[in-house]
């Protein structure tokens, strides 16, 4: 099976020049946590939740703060024709949670949490890498 068969497509983006509380409000909207951060259709970055919490609320940043100035920039990708289990032996090995997903050029089409790949893969699989990826330091 490809990543492409459980990825959620066409994913919501911001802009770097948006701000947490237009992000967070669309998360909320979305009951998503995380948002690609695009640009002229290039990935820049991911705002998740948790960046929020530590880079916003835990170094007391304005809510009016640009997500740019505070978004994940180490972003994994993966092309839409990869399969499922390369996937996830990439957030293995990278620990993460979300992979966006891309086609040939580059483009964003889908981003893939580690729950999404979870309820397609093998249940000792994707329990055995929730396990070494929670044991881990989140990135994002």
């Amino acid at each position: 099976m490809l990543i492409s068969d459980v990825m959620t497509a066409n994913p919501q983006v911001a802009k770097p020049s948006d701000t947490v509380t237009d992000v967070a409000r669309r998360m909320t909207h979305l009951d998503a946590g995380s948002i690609p951060i695009v640009e002229n259709g290039r990935i820049l970055g991911i705002i998740t939740d948790r960046d929020i919490v530590l880079r916003v609320v835990g170094e007391r940043r304005s809510f009016d703060t640009g997500v740019d100035e505070v978004m994940s920039t180490d972003v994994q990708t993966c092309r839409e024709d990869a399969p499922i289990t390369d996937v996830l032996f990439q957030m293995t090995d990278k620990q993460v949670r979300r992979i966006l997903i891309v086609d040939a050029a580059d483009r964003l089409t889908g981003i893939v949490s580690l729950g999404d790949v979870a309820q397609e893969a093998s249940a000792s699989k994707a329990g055995a890498v929730l396990e070494d990826i929670s044991e881990a330091p989140a990135n994002n």
